[in-house]
């Protein structure tokens, strides 16, 4: 059959994948409950049926906010193929966010996972005048409907030529779902997307997977454009879909799993890098050697002939160490897609090299969300850029090197704010993005910065920092760090160090190790990273070098507020928070 609405992903997975053992799973209490695809569209029907009985129309707004599970799927399918609207909504967020987002849409029923998430909410509901229905995901024993009471007033309530009939009405141009983004500034954002942006994605990346690979493990938010996408083309292929308990467990996830593919950020398999080469410290000193001569070697591997010589090498550093490396790490990967932000191009290397193929791809949530993404055939895939513009899909540089895109990924434009919609989309039909690139002379695209981060120093030197904070982060001992310096003499920095990897040293050179905050004012420790600065310097330009930077005490994190939910540095956050440091650093 062919898919045009999201929703037909359920009819096609039933038709084609009958005997998959799961479409879905998720661990509870120890074990995998998996739902196979009939009893996954039984279950989506159930809650179709139970929201055309309490009185939900075509239109209206629901909201879902949770984390992974497979019921998030369900009601996800269920909403859309009544002609509702899917508003998925972080669980993170401040509740002045929810406030705002709830009123925006002008929420008529929710589903809320959790006591957690239900004790945020649950002082802000009342406020919400068009709210009707509240429902939880689990039976919480308050007052609060729960899923299973929908499901079972569903299963009563059987309309099944209604539903057919509703289904058939529904325009694969229409509005499918909102998605809220929340900006550096000011209130989120709702982003409308249709059903057609997001399946014409499912069509340019079908062959991306190979057709052996048919587990996926997912653990990035699915309220979040990127893994959404991402699982639905999951279930479009037939994949059995994992969900991750927690971003704690994913290493042992991916053992009990051996997926075939996930989606991640560099961050984790910058985490995963570090560990790695950590490791070898330990070994004796033969045993040492040969272990970092097959990590460098890793390093350097291209996707080209790398001729007789590095081929041999990589076969035995294959059958000594990065065998032994899989087996640790867990999986049979085909392809792991990196996304987010920009990967350092000698860890695409490094991955691809120990057999964990890394596509790197590019998007906003206002592209539904792919720009451009590594592919397999020829020039499809290079490390250091994020492949080739989807099919259908015109990129091109405007002023200053800004990317543009205008095609059929290009959302409907930005909920009740016609304004903003005109801001970046023109009139010609190019959204435009706020990130600068460049082209290959094959055609890929990559990333080089972000237009607003951009910043000219006293002297008039346009310094770009996310350039120099990917390089810098390639060190093992700093895990983030924020370059600033707008209208100033010179570029400074805030460096968070990564402490595991610090304590890790220290223990290596007889340091005691006591607190964070006691050892970046260790003049061993200040010593060790004053080298550190002074290596990385050496890729820049004068007027680009940090000449001044601090380290910091605090670990930035997605629950601190410092990380967004795809593990980016929350710049303006970061900058208000060291306000008064950043000062210090140009005094």
């Amino acid at each position: 059959m062919e898919v045009t609405r999201l929703f037909d992903i359920l009819d096609n997975y039933l038709i084609n994948y009958p005997n998959q053992d799961a479409a879905l799973a998720y661990k509870r209490e120890g074990a995998w409950r998996k739902f196979n695809i009939q009893e996954y569209v039984e279950l989506t029907n159930a809650i179709s049926y139970g929201m055309l009985e309490i009185g939900i129309k075509p239109g209206d707004k629901i909201g879902i906010v949770s984390g992974n599970r497979p019921e998030w799927n369900m009601i996800d399918f269920a909403i859309m193929q009544i002609g509702a609207i899917s508003i998925p909504i972080y669980p993170t967020i401040s509740q002045d966010d929810y406030r705002y987002i709830l009123n925006h849409a002008e929420m008529k029923m929710i589903f809320i996972e959790g006591k957690e998430l239900r004790n945020k909410l649950q002082p802000i509901l009342p406020e919400i005048k068009t709210l009707k229905y509240i429902y939880t995901f689990d039976n919480l024993g308050t007052e609060y409907s729960y899923l299973d009471q929908l499901i079972e007033a569903g299963k009563v309530n059987l309309k099944p030529e209604l539903l057919a009939k509703m289904k058939a009405a529904v325009n694969e141009k229409e509005m499918a779902t909102i998605i809220y983004t929340s900006g550096t500034t000011g209130n989120p954002k709702g982003v409308m997307l249709s059903h057609s942006n997001i399946v014409s994605q499912l069509k340019n990346l079908q062959n991306t997977p190979d057709k052996w690979s048919r587990t996926a493990l997912s653990f990035l938010p699915l309220c979040h454009a990127y893994e959404r996408m991402l699982v639905y083309l999951y279930q479009y292929l037939g994949m059995s879909v994992y969900y991750a308990e927690s971003l704690a467990t994913i290493a042992d996830n991916i053992k009990e799993v051996t997926p075939t593919m996930m989606s991640c950020v560099p961050r984790l398999l910058e985490k995963i890098y570090d560990k790695l080469f950590l490791a070898g410290k330990k070994l004796p000193f033969v045993k040492r050697k040969l272990y970092y001569w097959a990590f460098n070697l890793a390093t350097k591997y291209q996707l080209e002939d790398m001729g007789s010589f590095y081929n041999f090498q990589h076969k035995l550093a294959d059958k000594l160490i990065y065998s032994k490396w899989r087996a640790a790490i867990g999986g049979n990967f085909d392809i792991v897609v990196s996304g987010g932000s920009a990967i350092q191009s000698h860890m695409a290397s490094f991955f691809s090299a120990i057999g964990m193929p890394v596509f790197e791809g590019y998007g906003l949530s206002e592209t539904s969300p792919v720009i451009a993404v590594s592919q397999r055939g020829k020039n499809g895939r290079k490390f250091g850029t994020v492949g080739l513009p989807l099919p259908g899909v015109e990129v091109k540089l405007a002023e200053r090197d800004e990317i543009i895109c205008r095609g059929h990924n290009v959302m409907l434009g930005y909920y009740k704010d016609p304004e903003l919609t005109a801001q970046v989309i023109d009139a010609e039909g190019w959204l435009h993005t706020g990130d600068t690139g460049k082209f290959t002379p094959e055609g890929q695209l990559i990333i080089t910065g972000r237009l607003k981060s951009i910043f000219k120093t006293s002297f008039g030197k346009y310094v770009n920092p996310q350039t120099l904070e990917s390089k810098f982060t390639e060190s093992p001992f700093i895990e983030n760090m924020i370059v600033v310096g707008e209208n100033k003499k010179f570029a400074a920095a805030l460096i968070s160090p990564d402490f595991v990897y610090l304590k890790s040293w220290c223990g290596i050179h007889k340091i005691k190790y006591t607190t964070n905050a006691e050892m970046i004012e260790n003049p061993q420790v200040v010593k060790r990273y004053h080298e550190e600065v002074k290596k990385y310097n050496h890729s820049f330009g004068d007027f680009e070098q940090i000449k001044r930077y601090q380290l910091v005490s605090d670990e930035w994190t997605q629950p601190g507020g410092f990380l967004s939910p795809t593990l980016k540095i929350k710049r303006n956050v970061i900058e208000s928070f060291y306000a008064d440091r950043i000062e210090k650093l140009f005094a």
